[in-house]
């Protein structure tokens, strides 16, 4: 870490979240921008508790102290994030949507596609380090939508609070902890080869399982089932409800400098003070 995230010890918040009151549509008026956003809810779990499986086997080879207590507390995050979003989507799925099914595919997607492998020796430790590669890259725009999360104008749309409040805790975690991943893959490996093909792999995928999510969660929507639309993402975008693509593209830039280094995506400033007065957080302790 450099700058302002110097001194920053990262550690997990026991957030609990009550979702009784949440309604359908909690962006008043805005089923596609809050179906839009519900994807985390069905893909994160298993992403993060990937990054934590992933991470602990990181932890033996890892030569620097204070990175090892960094990558420690990353992990307690992620495994917080996936408890939370579970819980969101465990509402969802009471509330009357269906959403086991594209819960499997993201099972299918971490479990087995980018699981663990019968490996030994060198390829072990070239698989495990691919994947810190893809998690990089991953961290990347999730570093991107903790801040944008803390900047869009979510409460003047009226979006329900408990869901607003998780939202921005998240991303406000994402950003406290957004060098993390790609330290720890230059502290293992670093190749600027595999961090551009793990750009290029990812981007795709994200884009895919926001679009396909989205398109499910609309359709299956048992209060006001729709198509999702590229013009309604567009509508949405430009009340500044979801990231615009000019947004998208901007951010993907700087990961292909040989230079780049997350602590430019963010303010850790921003993110601590959301923290400081977060509802879930603060009641957390």
């Amino acid at each position: 870490m450099t700058g302002e995230d110097e001194q920053l010890v990262l550690h997990a918040r026991d957030v609990q979240f009550d979702w009784a009151a949440l309604p359908m549509h909690w962006i008043p008026g805005e089923p596609q921008a809050t179906h839009t956003i519900n994807v985390l809810h069905l893909a994160l779990p298993e992403g993060e508790r990937w990054f934590v499986e992933v991470f602990k086997q990181a932890v033996p080879l890892i030569r620097d102290e204070r990175l090892k207590e960094d990558v420690l507390g990353f992990i307690g995050q992620e495994a917080v994030h996936a408890e939370a979003h579970d819980g969101a989507a465990a509402h969802l799925e009471a509330a009357g949507v269906r959403v086991r099914p594209f819960v499997a595919q993201m099972e299918w997607l971490f479990r087995k596609l980018l699981g663990d492998r019968d490996l030994t020796g060198k390829a072990a430790e070239e698989w495990l380090v691919e994947r810190l590669g893809i998690i990089a890259a991953i961290e990347h725009y999730t570093a991107f939508l903790g801040q944008w999360v803390l900047d869009a104008p979510l409460a003047e749309a009226g979006a329900d609070p408990v869901m607003l409040d998780l939202l921005r805790w998240h991303g406000a975690e994402e950003v406290e902890h957004r060098s993390v991943a790609f330290d720890l893959f230059v502290h293992l490996d670093g190749r600027y080869t595999r961090r551009v093909r793990s750009m290029a792999a990812v981007t795709p995928v994200l884009a895919w399982v926001f679009a396909r999510g989205t398109r499910y969660l609309m359709r299956h929507d048992p209060t006001h089932p729709g198509r999702a639309s590229l013009r309604g993402h567009r509508r949405a975008a430009r009340r500044g409800l979801l990231p615009t693509g000019r947004q998208l593209v901007r951010e993907i830039r700087p990961y292909f400098r040989r230079s780049y280094h997350p602590s430019g995506t963010g303010s850790t400033e921003q993110a601590v003070a959301y923290l400081a007065s977060s509802p879930a957080a603060r009641a957390a302790g």
